[in-house]
């Protein structure tokens, strides 16, 4: 009976390490995250295979393009871990069913990835920092930059470890048809997640007042509270989204007009002794 070959604990582990450190290695538009993939599986290819026309072979499987979200998409080097584990024991697996394989999971999962690391869990980490930055208190950069990166390393760390264990099974649970509801759900708490950093953080009022005499005045901000509350807030709010999804404005410009408008808004006029906005955050 044959040995099978089995990739040890230690060569997982540099794999896992190779790919959270270095899975932007070489980045460039053309390639992307290939090279960072390309040596997270060294460890792999080095260990199950002896010859070393062998070894370049097997890696050059990874030279295709690949690119997805980091964290949600460490599900897929643990996957193609185990393929390759069983193309080493004579399995019917060619490059051609990995890199198929790699192509057709890295679409979703760098989607489902977006939706949750980045449309979620950062700004839910990004605003209990900015809370406890309140008065200049270095706790909050502190507090991200510590649950940020401890967070990130063992949740990547679970997502390998289950591709490598569970195979097809594990991302067929994130990214297959039973799994639309999640999907939903993730996306509704990020919008929700997103309107409330919104409706913390931005505060946009005017102090735009006309006096007809000593004892009748029109101020627009306490008429915009009584009717629309954060009625600015908002409108900014919605405009910078307006501008960059449905215009494809791109964010620097949207800064810049942003900045243009403050500068506009804080000019005092003549006669009525006042100015259009106060913009700026809430601390």
């Amino acid at each position: 009976m044959a040995e099978i070959n089995k990739v040890s604990e230690k060569a997982r582990r540099q794999s896992f390490l190779h790919w959270i450190y270095g899975n932007l290695t070489c980045f460039s538009q053309e390639h992307m995250q290939t090279f960072g993939y390309l040596w997270s599986m060294m460890p792999i290819v080095d260990e199950l295979y002896d010859k070393d026309e062998d070894k370049v072979d097997a890696l050059r499987t990874y030279t295709t393009f690949f690119n997805t979200e980091p964290q949600i998409g460490t599900m897929v080097v643990g996957l193609t871990v185990g393929l390759e584990e069983a193309r080493a024991n004579g399995e019917p697996m060619d490059a051609e069913t990995i890199n198929g394989i790699r192509a057709g999971l890295m679409g979703p999962l760098a989607g489902l990835g977006d939706s949750i690391i980045v449309g979620t869990f950062i700004p839910i980490l990004l605003g209990i920092a900015l809370g406890l930055s309140t008065g200049g208190n270095p706790l909050g950069p502190l507090f991200y930059m510590v649950v940020w990166n401890v967070l990130m390393y063992f949740g990547m760390k679970y997502a390998y470890d289950q591709g490598y264990t569970l195979g097809g099974s594990a991302v067929e649970a994130l990214v297959g048809p039973d799994s639309a509801a999640l999907r939903s759900s993730i996306v509704m708490i990020g919008s929700m997640v997103i309107g409330s950093v919104a409706a913390t953080w931005i505060s946009i009022s005017t102090s735009f007042a006309i006096n007809f005499s000593e004892k009748s005045s029109f101020v627009l901000q306490s008429t915009l509270d009584a009717i629309l509350p954060k009625f600015l807030s908002f409108f900014f709010v919605w405009l910078c989204w307006w501008l960059m999804t449905k215009k494809k404005v791109s964010p620097t410009i949207v800064m810049l007009i942003l900045v243009a408008v403050a500068m506009i808004g804080c000019i005092t006029i003549p006669g009525l002794n006042t100015s259009f906005f106060n913009p700026g955050l809430s601390y």
